[in-house]
């Protein structure tokens, strides 16, 4: 079990309760002097190091040459732009929406898109009922059964349900799902997960009712209120995914704001070039 730390500031992959699910999952992580999390894995069959969403320190060589490791190409994705190493970019910057929760609620509130506050009232007027928990640590819950055939049928990515189930069973008080009811009927789930300062909105379902009654979007206020009442300072929204403009309405109506990632690339001496700053 894992005391949740929210002063610290780090990314979910980066979390000590990740690296703890990866290795109650059988997988052994790899961490640098400073703490940094590396994974071990095959691409074609060639042993490669990842660094995932971390900026990578100044002395990043000299770090991996203690652990013997600076032979192996080392694929960086780190969170924000930021200074790298000799490398070969193999993905653009993508983008993130994140709200900030340091502002009181009467400020985020005012800061809402007017057809979003339009929805929260709609969903406040209709007396849904909002239950909070954590998440049960079953890889055939509901909600995981329910994302699992929503990312297939829209062809998306997502953590498989084993390595959620494994999260929740490793670290309770970092997983929080909430739950919208009318009545005794189940209308929508938002899954988070608290890391340091910061959560991340992972997964969520709704129903046609659920849609109906803007349940979705009471959610996410409450959820960002109680969270920021914990000392969560930033709620990431995930990935602006340009083929769902939709979607982007509705992360970007909350008041969130959009933050490129520093990108992808290969660190490997043979290859590199010199990247951008």
């Amino acid at each position: 079990m894992f005391d949740h730390a929210p002063s610290s500031d780090h990314s979910l992959l980066q979390d000590p309760a990740f690296a703890a699910t990866l290795r109650a999952l059988g997988q052994t992580p790899l961490h640098l002097p400073n703490g940094q999390m590396l994974l071990s894995r095959r691409l074609c069959g060639i042993p490669v190091l990842m660094l995932p969403r971390a900026t990578p320190p100044p002395d990043l060589n000299a770090q991996l040459k203690h652990l013997n490791l600076h032979r192996r190409p080392l694929i960086l994705s780190p969170e924000d732009p930021c200074a790298l190493p000799r490398a070969i970019r193999l993905r653009k910057p993508q983008t993130r929406a994140l709200l900030d929760l340091s502002p009181d609620r009467e400020t985020r509130r005012a800061a809402l898109h007017g057809k979003w506050r339009n929805a929260l009232r709609k969903a406040e007027r209709a007396s849904l009922k909002i239950r909070r928990t954590a998440l049960p640590p079953d890889p055939d819950h509901p909600l995981l059964r329910a994302e699992t055939a929503q990312a297939h049928k829209r062809r998306y990515g997502n953590w498989p349900s084993p390595l959620t189930a494994m999260f929740a069973s490793v670290a309770p008080k970092q997983t929080v799902l909430f739950t919208a009811l009318k009545g005794r009927r189940q209308l929508a789930q938002c899954l988070f997960l608290r890391h340091g300062a910061q959560a991340t909105y992972h997964i969520g379902h709704t129903t046609d009712a659920g849609r109906a009654f803007a349940a979705h979007t009471l959610l996410i206020w409450t959820a960002a209120n109680w969270l920021a009442d914990q000392g969560t300072h930033t709620l990431d929204l995930g990935l602006i995914d340009p083929t769902n403009p939709g979607l982007t309405r509705f992360k970007l109506r909350t008041g969130a704001t959009l933050h490129p990632t520093g990108g992808t690339w290969l660190h490997w001496s043979p290859l590199a070039r010199t990247s951008p700053p």
